[in-house]
């Protein structure tokens, strides 16, 4: 089994104005010479961390981290009054790393993601193949309505009905048919006594459901309120407009991928993002290496999916690149 890399510091950081009156933070570590590789955080609304570094060879790679728009340490943030979700989208999302890409000054590099990190690798790497020499994806995630279905209408809270319960209570009876929607108006209500403690709710669920075994630590940091409130509003807001995405539309153009090695890591009890979506994903895509972990759920670090994940890096740090021919 592999474990995390040592901790390191990064040796550059700063922050991207990327239009709409958006910045992003960004930050650079390991081998400033080394193969580049850029790490695509979960959520839509999570934020990057100092472990996420530790997933690459420090000496092998130059490890580029970033906090999407309205995240982390990124401005505006969306817990502030007046965030503009609008201009929030995938296609944004997308045209961020590629602006990112040229700031740093990469011809291509590897696109390391998972869960909604995975989303975001798959339509970046479907919109600019020419610029991604390796896939690393952990926990699919495709934003299809059936899986959008499974972990915030109903199904899942089978498998955790205490948690469900807190969750489905921020809710009148009368909005109960459709929880993502009712949540909308919840989490974009003017009111903190109505949008904080939806916020609340709707993290701590899926806090609840990512890992294997109860982790009380990871539950404590999302009912943070102002994490809570950026991390469900945009998080919402795109299961709302559906990833600005036809149903499926990432799986059915997998074949822009075949040319890209890639490795799909996936936990067999992951209850946020069920198996059935990598493994249909990988039956569009077989040339992607699937590695289903068989004691694991869905989160980066369960020791599986961590060991799945450094073994990809690793193989692929040792591969060469040749830039793109201008």
């Amino acid at each position: 089994m592999r474990y995390f890399y040592p901790e390191i510091e990064p040796y550059a950081t700063g922050m991207l104005e990327v239009g709409d009156g958006q910045s992003i933070a960004w930050e650079a570590s390991g081998n400033p010479d080394g193969k580049p590789v850029v790490f695509l955080h979960g959520g839509p609304g999570g934020e990057v961390s100092p472990r996420h570094r530790r997933a690459f060879d420090p000496e092998k790679y130059r490890i580029i981290l970033f906090d999407q728009r309205g995240s982390g340490k990124s401005r505006p943030h969306a817990s502030e009054d007046g965030y503009d979700l609008a201009v929030n989208t995938t296609w944004h999302l997308v045209a961020d790393i590629e602006r990112l890409r040229e700031h740093l000054g990469v011809d291509r590099w590897q696109v390391f993601g998972g869960s909604w990190g995975s989303t975001l690798a798959l339509a970046y790497a479907q919109t600019h193949p020419q610029r991604v020499t390796e896939l690393v994806l952990r926990g699919i995630f495709t934003l299809r309505e059936s899986e959008l279905n499974w972990f915030y209408e109903g199904p899942a809270g089978q498998i955790f009905p205490e948690v469900w319960e807190k969750y489905v209570a921020q809710v009148p009876e009368n909005e109960r048919g459709n929880f993502i929607q009712a949540y909308h108006r919840l989490l974009n209500h003017p009111d903190p006594a109505v949008h904080n403690p939806a916020a609340v709710a709707w993290a701590t669920w899926e806090a609840s459901g990512i890992t294997l075994l109860p982790r009380p630590d990871l539950v404590e940091t999302f009912s943070d309120p102002r994490f809570a409130l950026a991390f469900a509003r945009i998080e919402n807001h795109y299961f709302v407009n559906k990833g600005w995405m036809s149903d499926g539309q990432l799986i059915a153009n997998a074949h822009v991928l075949r040319d890209i090695p890639a490795v799909i890591v996936q936990g067999r009890y992951d209850i946020c993002t069920p198996p059935v979506t990598a493994w249909d994903l990988h039956k569009a895509w077989p040339e992607a290496e699937f590695v289903m972990v068989d004691d694991a759920g869905h989160s980066f670090d369960e020791p599986g999916i961590l060991s799945a994940l450094i073994d990809a890096t690793d193989r692929f740090a040792e591969t060469t690149d040749q830039p793109i021919e201008k």
